[in-house]
């Protein structure tokens, strides 16, 4: 049955269901559970009328992504990467905007990012990819992006470098250039479906005019990657493990009481997710809502494994992938202040 909130055809909430564990267990590219997006017209959401898309508000896309996280984090987590890209995109020029939306718009293309080593990976040394100005006006890049979701099936990259003098630029390339090398996907605890890898560069000339966002600091902002898309699925996902309860509800007390308080909380978050999206929110908001919905997603699956009972750790049952996909959150676009308040609860 959909439940009376639901914003999905039921045909894509099933076909999202019936693969969610292959999908988060395999590392197969979710072949049929991408195909159910393209076929409902997901890949238009984001996208602007001008190009083939639907444009709806950034409301509206919480809302719906939101769902598509409760029915199969994996498969929205891939969505969340292109979504990240479409969003970097449309800071862009029109030629590039040009090239790749409208293709986006109807699933021929897929973006997607590499971006973490510009806020959370690998800063503590040296820049993870260097780029070099040459006379030009192109650049030189050398070294890796450590994590890209779905390289081996993006059409292009949307990337981030840093220079000598520390600037940073954002670069859209395509995945098969010259020089660039995406290695396997990496076995992760979680969303292996994902087919998250480290693409590595090598001497690899950027034009001119793939230069999304030239040399700056901060590149990303001063919230840097930690975003309200992240927030989104650590709801999603939180919904689906208080859903996995409300059967039981009415024939044990305990359950009763625990959906009492973490159904309203939940509805907090949300209320302070969308307030965030209509009236974009300062550093510090967008990072304690982030925190907020990591520690609210790991204890509600948490307490939903420890109601449900031995049960629940065997597979196939949907809580144990649900309480080890919680355990990404802790990881996936977590800068300092966020992970410092994580941390600081988690120890109390």
């Amino acid at each position: 049955m959909i439940p009376p909130n639901s914003t999905l055809p039921e045909s894509l909430r099933q076909t999202l269901q019936a693969h969610a564990q292959s999908a988060d267990d395999e590392l197969d590219w979710p072949t049929t559970s991408w195909t159910a997006l393209e076929q409902n017209d997901v890949f238009r959401w984001s996208i602007p009328q001008q190009y083939g898309g639907l444009e709806l508000s950034a409301v509206e896309q919480l809302i719906r992504n939101e769902e598509l996280a409760s029915q199969c984090l994996t498969t929205a987590f891939i969505l969340s990467q292109r979504e990240a890209a479409v969003s970097q995109l449309l800071k862009g020029s029109v030629q590039l905007q040009q090239r790749y939306l409208p293709g986006c718009a109807t699933g021929k293309e897929l973006l997607t990012v590499g971006l973490s080593q510009l806020t959370t990976s690998r800063q503590h040394g040296r820049p993870a990819l260097l780029a070099t100005l040459l006379s030009d006006g192109a650049f030189q890049l050398d070294g890796s992006i450590p994590w890209v979701t779905a390289a081996d099936h993006a059409t292009a990259i949307i990337g981030g470098a840093t220079l000598v003098d520390q600037r940073q630029l954002l670069f859209v390339i395509p995945a098969n250039r010259s020089g660039m090398v995406i290695d396997p996907p990496m076995t992760l605890s979680a969303l292996a479906g994902s087919r998250t890898t480290a693409v590595h560069f090598n001497q690899v000339i950027l034009p001119a005019d793939e230069v999304l966002i030239p040399p700056m600091e901060q590149v990303l902002g001063k919230s840097g990657g930690g975003g309200l898309e992240t927030s989104c699925l650590a709801i999603g996902l939180a919904r689906a493990a208080l859903d996995l309860l409300r059967p039981e509800a009415a024939l044990r007390v305990e359950i009763a009481k625990t959906l009492q308080t973490l159904d309203p909380q939940l509805s907090q978050l949300r209320t302070r997710l969308h307030q965030a999206a209509g009236n974009p929110a300062e550093r510090d908001g967008i990072l304690e809502l982030r925190a907020d919905c990591t520690l609210f997603v790991l204890r509600t699956t948490q307490l939903a494994l420890l109601l449900i009972k031995g049960a629940g750790f065997v597979k196939p049952h949907p809580i144990q992938r649900l309480a080890q996909q919680a355990l990404f959150f802790l990881v996936w676009s977590c800068p300092r202040p966020a992970n410092e308040k994580i941390w600081k609860t988690l120890l109390d």
